[in-house]
């Protein structure tokens, strides 16, 4: 009993003076209430920022220029439908800042595009669905992925915009060695110029190369056109700066570097004129300059491209080609720039051809056992030159590899091929 009494004494001192219990559920009633409000006042601010984040795209995207009168504008994206190839031409949209802190994922709702009237293409194009009895699906695909033209990352920042992504009018027909790794590395790349410069927002063309006499899904329902090429151009207006790319729809050989050129060649290619509401001289002057070292940081860390594989001799490669030799057991010539050098732990020493580590595509190593056969320091008498190595190709965690033992194995370009 007296345990009792002590309780309810101290509970009556803990108890806001002049409040009863009663009225204490009544506040906190209505602070809970308050803080409903609050979030159904911050869902309905934030639906009103997304619209009108969507309408200043509109706006920029006229702004800018698009390459064609005759298009479609959708919240998040602009486009030309080709019902020719039952494809876009062209799509254009904005990659804003807001990807840095986006958090909306894949929507995968693939659907016929509702502003093109004459219809879009269809998933019977791509593939078809049969519905199994224990409710998963088999798939018989008819060899290309639905590529997007605009990416569905770049629009991460808001629902809307990224539901439009997985419209028809925006895929076209990709291989999936190309579709998942060099076409997913190109907009990566992109985006990655978003986060090494914030609060810039990139203007993107994207498109299928579309010309006469393209192959077709033969069984799709509609003949969608295979495209052998695809492009992208980007600007960032602000710094005036620009690049474009010509990308086969393969399996990327060479790095992707490689396949940056200027806008203007990609204008010659596609007969477009993007960008045209920007000042002349403007205009001229970034869709004529190639900057690679902007786009791809590496590039001004020191890498290079691999060496133009037609100049080579006869029984010569480069460094991208030499991944085709890799686990032949064949001996070839392997010719590239080396652009670092180090010994491991162990001491052997390591050399990387045109691509620095962790980015590296063809190594070549040296056993600690084998230095003695090299009358200098190999870690700095090959630095920045190019060179051949020869040797059999392995496979080492997936960098294609030459092991050389004898100095006659290296060979400086200078001094003959």
């Amino acid at each position: 009993m007296y345990r009792r009494i002590l309780f309810y004494l101290i509970l009556g001192t803990l108890l806001p003076i002049g409040l009863d219990a009663q009225p204490l559920e009544k506040h906190i009633d209505r602070v809970e209430n308050e803080l409903q409000q609050l979030k159904e006042q911050e869902q309905r601010l934030k639906a009103q920022l997304e619209g009108l984040k969507l309408s200043r795209i509109q706006r920029d995207l006229r702004a800018i220029g698009l390459p064609g009168e005759d298009y479609i504008m959708h919240q998040a994206m602009a486009l030309a439908y080709s019902e020719d190839h039952e494809q876009a031409a062209w799509v254009a949209h904005i990659i804003l800042p807001d990807i840095v802190d986006g958090e909306v994922t894949r929507t995968n709702d693939f659907r016929e595009d509702p502003l093109v009237r004459s219809g879009t293409a269809v998933e019977a194009d791509y593939f078809l669905k049969f519905p199994q009895a224990d409710g998963s699906s088999q798939y018989d695909g008819f060899g290309y992925d639905r590529g997007h033209l605009a990416p569905s990352a770049d629009f991460r920042w808001s629902e809307t915009a990224l539901s439009e992504s997985y419209f028809y009018s925006n895929m076209a027909p990709q291989l999936a060695d190309f579709n998942r790794v060099g076409w997913a590395d190109l907009e990566s790349t992109i985006r990655g110029y978003i986060f090494r410069h914030p609060g810039r927002q990139l203007y993107v063309v994207t498109g299928g190369i579309l010309e006469k006499d393209l192959p077709v899904i033969e069984r799709g329902v509609n003949g969608v056109s295979i495209p052998r090429y695809f492009y992208k151009v980007v600007l960032d207006a602000e710094a005036q700066t620009g690049i474009g790319f010509l990308m086969p729809n393969e399996r990327l050989a060479y790095p992707l570097e490689t396949y940056a050129v200027t806008i203007d060649e990609v204008e010659k290619q596609t007969g477009f004129d993007f960008f045209s509401n920007l000042p002349d001289k403007v205009e001229q002057l970034l869709e004529s300059k190639l900057d690679k070292q902007t786009w791809f940081p590496e590039v001004s860390a020191g890498d290079v491209e691999p060496i133009f594989a037609p100049s080579l001799a006869a029984g010569h490669f480069n460094t991208a080609q030499a991944k085709a030799y890799m686990g032949t057991g064949n001996t070839i010539n392997v010719c590239g720039q080396v652009v670092s050098s180090r010994y491991s732990r162990s001491g052997n020493l390591w050399l990387n051809l045109d691509k620095q580590y962790p980015n590296q595509i063809f190594s070549v190593y040296i056993r600690k056992a084998d230095l003695v056969n090299f009358p200098f320091d190999g870690e700095k008498h090959w630095l920045n030159q190019q060179v051949c190595f020869t040797g059999v190709v392995q496979n080492m965690n997936g960098t294609p590899t030459i092991r050389i033992e004898r100095e006659e194995e290296a060979r400086l370009m200078e001094d003959g091929k």
